[in-house]
C-alpha cells in the first residue's frame, strides 16, 4: 500500500482498505448532542456591535455591558442534551444532570420552553434544546426506547398508501380485461 509523507510524518493514502481503529475519545456512533445551532453566534456578534455604541459614548456607564454577550455565548456553548445508548445527560446553564434510562418514565413537551423527562419518582428534569421536532434524533439515539411519532404516522401513511394502490392495481385488472375483450370486438368487427 502506498505511504504518503508529510513533512516528518509518514501518512496512509486515501485508498485505505480498513478505516482507523476508533479510539477512547471518539463517541459512539448512536450517540446525539441536541445543542443550540452554532449560528446564535453570529447574534452574539451581533449583540456585541450594539452593545459597543453606548459603552464608547459613555464609557463610565455602559462599558460593563459588554460583558454580555460573551456570557450569551457561553450559555450557548454550555447548554445541551446528550442521548446515547447509557441514557441522558441533561446539560443547563448551572446544573448538569445523567439519566439513566431506568429512571426515565415519559417525556412531557409543554407549549413553551423545552421538553421534559418525567422521571420513575414523579419528578421532571428539563431536556434543554429538545423539542417536540427533535424526536427523529432522540428516537434513533436511545435505540427505540423513546418512539418516533413522525415514523409511526409515516409507517401508517404508506400502508394506507399500500392498501389504496392494491384496491386500485385489483380494479385496474378488471378495466384492463373489460378493455382487452372491447378491443378484441372492435378487432374482429373490422
Amino acid at each position: 500500500m502506498p505511504r504518503l509523507q508529510c513533512e516528518d510524518v509518514e501518512v496512509s493514502s486515501s485508498q485505505q482498505p480498513v478505516p482507523p481503529p476508533p479510539s477512547s475519545h471518539t463517541p459512539d456512533s448512536t450517540t446525539q448532542v441536541i445543542q443550540i445551532s452554532r449560528l446564535s453566534f453570529l447574534a452574539c456578534a451581533l449583540l456585541l456591535l450594539a452593545l459597543a455604541s453606548p459603552a464608547l459614548a459613555w464609557p463610565e456607564a455602559f462599558t460593563w455591558t459588554l460583558i454580555i454577550p460573551f456570557l450569551v455565548a457561553a450559555w450557548i456553548v454550555r447548554v445541551r442534551t446528550v442521548v446515547g445508548p447509557e441514557g441522558i445527560v441533561a446539560r443547563a446553564t448551572f446544573k448538569t444532570t445523567n439519566l439513566k434510562w431506568d429512571e426515565l418514565d415519559g417525556l412531557r413537551f409543554p407549549k413553551r420552553g423545552w421538553a421534559r423527562a418525567r422521571l420513575t419518582d414523579g419528578s421532571e428534569v428539563a431536556l434543554p434544546v429538545v423539542t417536540f421536532g427533535r424526536l427523529p434524533q432522540l428516537s434513533e439515539a436511545s435505540g427505540g426506547r423513546i418512539p418516533d411519532p413522525y415514523a409511526a404516522a409515516q409507517r401508517a401513511e404508506e400502508k394506507a398508501h399500500r392498501e389504496e394502490a392494491a384496491a386500485e392495481a385489483g380494479s385496474d385488472a378488471e378495466t384492463t380485461d373489460d378493455a382487452v375483450t372491447v378491443e378484441k370486438k372492435d378487432d374482429r368487427s373490422s
